[in-house]
Formats: structure tokens, sequence, C-alpha cells
């Protein structure tokens, strides 16, 4: 009975697991590497919330930080319509460096 096992073992290669690593490779450079680095920029740019930044939310609000409350990691924008309370994550994009940013002439 060993013997078959045995026997059975001596058949493989590391030539027949190579197109199996070689889609783990692929996969993990194409899809899961990008999302991980995308999660850390954004996780990165809701650390840099500060008071004064214009901003958009992920709704399309366009509005001004004005207080910033660390326990439950909210952000309160002041819009046109008065001061809304937001989560961070609802932050999208901020918008006082494009503002700032020189533009280029053609």
């Amino acid at each position: 009975m060993y013997t078959a096992i045995f026997l059975q073992a001596e058949g493989f290669s590391i030539q027949g697991m190579l197109p199996f690593l070689l889609m783990f490779v692929v996969i993990y450079l194409f899809m899961i590497r990008p999302q991980m680095k995308k999660a850390k920029n954004e996780k990165k740019f809701q650390a840099e919330l500060a008071k004064g930044n214009k901003v958009i939310t992920t709704s399309g609000i366009h509005g001004k930080i004005v207080d910033i409350v660390d326990h439950d990691n909210t952000v309160v924008i002041e819009t046109g319509a008065g001061k809304m309370k937001f989560e961070r994550s609802a932050v999208s994009m901020e918008l006082s460096k494009k503002l700032q940013a020189p533009v280029e002439k053609k």
C-alpha cells in the first residue's frame, strides 16, 4: 500500500505547478496589488484632511471643512445650504490643491 502512494508521489513535478503559480503572480500584480495601493492612498488622504480644505463628497456636494471630529471620524462641511456632518470616508476629492496649482499654457 505504501509503495503505491510513493509511486504516485513520484509523478509530481514543479513543471506541472508552474502554470498555476504564474496565474497567481499575474492576478496578484494586476488585481490585488493595485487595490491595496489604492486603499492605502485613500486612507492617507482621509488622514491628511484639515480645516479650511475645499472638498467634494462622494455624493457631489462641494464645500469647505470647518471642523474635524476625531473621536467619531467625521467632518463638518460648510456648503451653500449650511453646515453638514459627513464621515471622513464620504470625502472623495480635495479642491484646494487643484485650485492652487498653476495652469499650463499650450
